[in-house]
């Protein structure tokens, strides 16, 4: 390739980043609502949460319920007296949002690849969001502020946050039993839509479900050993999400699961997405930075059973 080549490349290269880094590199409304829509793309976890665009670094949740009865025993022509007229209980949840970066570089060669197709901008795009995603699930589950890894220690992870309803497997692998007890142990007014909760845990421990199934000699027990039919129990699908841990437990053998709504659990991210770029000559490569924040915090965190200490 000859050197007026190598110039041509990255003019062009230069003039499709133009969008994206425009502006002090902050995204337009438009392009982050497209990356965002990358990163749920490529996540099991926020695929079924619900994800907010946050305006502001800090955003608070309004969240409105009644907790107890209000229907009373009503007369004709009669309103209810004081003492019988009900008010919701008016509670509110702050999104944190936190600050992380990721950087991706692209070779010569890939950018020569792109830009002769035209689709340098796409390329760039999907190759961040699909490390971001995966970086971002990753934390969103195993975030613990008392951990050594700084990257995890950044916030407190859904697993982390679950404290209200805990039930404990003993070292026992994941069985109808344990999940009978999970059911058991949320207070029932969570459970009135059963069908849009789900077990979450680790694929190992959705594998081990789905091969006690199957050693059954019947019909049912040949439909999870051949196919990849989802698993329920009393209703309730195991959904495996593929960075839940599996090395918990003094044997690092060891996992948890989850029992919620996962649209209780919201991911806030801050719509100012900031993306910039430079060129390092002498690896022959072009780096993108991608700066943005972002927060998860139960919407009803008693609304959460979690079991530990799951044996894989």
């Amino acid at each position: 390739m000859t050197y007026l080549d190598n110039r041509t490349i990255l003019e062009k290269a230069d003039l499709a980043l133009a969008d994206l880094t425009a502006g002090g590199g902050i995204l337009k409304p438009a392009q982050a609502k497209k990356f965002m829509r990358l990163l749920i793309k490529d996540s099991v976890l926020m695929k079924l949460a619900t994800v907010v665009p946050m305006g502001s670094p800090k955003q608070q949740i309004s969240k409105i319920k009644f907790g107890s009865r209000i229907l009373r025993p009503g007369q004709e022509a009669t309103a209810l007296v004081a003492a019988d007229r009900s008010k919701p209980d008016l509670t509110s949840m702050e999104l944190d949002a936190k600050l992380f970066k990721a950087e991706v570089r692209l070779s010569d060669e890939t950018l020569e690849d792109s830009i002769e197709r035209g689709e340098l901008r796409q390329t760039i795009m999907e190759m961040m969001a699909e490390a971001i995603s995966r970086d971002m699930e990753e934390i969103l589950i195993n975030g613990d502020v008392t951990s050594a890894d700084p990257f995890l220690a950044v916030m407190d992870g859904v697993l982390r946050q679950a404290t209200s309803n805990v039930v404990d497997a003993a070292a026992a692998p994941i069985s109808k039993n344990l999940m009978s007890d999970m059911l058991k142990t949320l207070p029932s007014e969570h459970l009135r839509d059963k069908k849009a909760m789900r077990f979450l845990t680790s694929v190992d421990a959705d594998l081990d479900y789905r091969n006690t199934l199957a050693e059954r000699a019947t019909a049912v027990g040949d439909k999870f050993l051949e196919g990849d039919t989802p698993v329920l129990y009393s209703g309730v699908p195991v959904q495996p999400v593929p960075l839940f841990p599996e090395n918990l437990g003094a044997g690092s053998d060891q996992t948890s699961i989850l029992l919620c709504n996962p649209k209780n659990i919201h991911v806030g991210i801050w719509r100012q997405i900031r993306v910039e770029s430079a060129r390092d000559i002498s690896e022959g490569t072009l780096k993108i930075v991608a700066t943005l924040r972002f927060d998860v915090k139960f919407a009803e965190e008693p609304g959460v059973t979690k079991a530990i200490n799951v044996q894989l």
